[in-house]
């Protein structure tokens, strides 16, 4: 059984009758041309943005019979832009540890994001660095599904690699990860399923 499951998700005018299986452990690479919709296909799963038509679940429970937040807290939607919140980078972090995690875990992210000074303001953070703050933050929330808009994709090669390595880690442990990308060559080093979009 899928733990992400889309049924006819619709979209006008970008997308109609969309269908997805996500496994648990299973990365999706999803590719496509600009502007046909896959930035709307994964808010939609996020639950961030109305459909037109279709079904959603999760682990079988059908979307609208969870709480909104609740949903969001477990299909985890990661922007492009690696959105900072206000603060430094351990104000960050901070946020989500207090929130999202046991006690046990705070301090551990509370130190930071591996390469970035915890004092350094998020305001002031690179593209690549901005997105690897996204990244640690969402890791940090331990959702059961990642959907990830090009999440690495303002990161040097090097660092991108490190990030893909913690993706592909996530779904080793049971997660599962939706990940748009241009890089076709993504699906490859990440061990991901391709499917194109539309």
């Amino acid at each position: 059984m899928a733990l992400l499951e889309a049924r006819g998700v619709i979209r006008r005018p970008f997308f109609e009758g969309r269908d997805l299986d996500l496994a648990a452990g299973e990365i999706v690479a999803l590719s496509g041309p600009s502007g046909s919709g896959k930035t709307l296909f994964l808010r939609a799963l996020a639950d961030l943005d109305p459909v037109d038509a279709g079904e959603v679940r999760l682990d079988g429970v059908l979307r609208e019979t969870m709480d909104g937040p609740a949903w969001r807290s477990r299909v985890l939607y990661v922007h492009q832009a690696g959105v900072r919140l206000p603060g430094t980078v351990a104000d960050n972090l901070a946020r989500v540890a207090d929130l999202h995690v046991q006690r046990a875990r705070a301090e551990r992210i509370r130190a930071g994001v591996d390469g970035l000074d915890a004092s350094t303001d998020a305001d002031r953070l690179s593209g690549g660095e901005a997105q690897a703050l996204a990244l640690d933050r969402a890791l940090a929330c331990e959702p059961a599904v990642l959907l990830l808009d090009e999440a690495t994709s303002a990161m040097d090669p090097e660092t991108a690699a490190r990030w893909e390595g913690r993706v592909r880690a996530f779904a080793d442990a049971g997660g599962a990860v939706l990940w748009v990308a241009h890089d076709v060559r993504l699906a490859g080093r990440v061990g991901a399923r391709q499917e194109r979009f539309p």
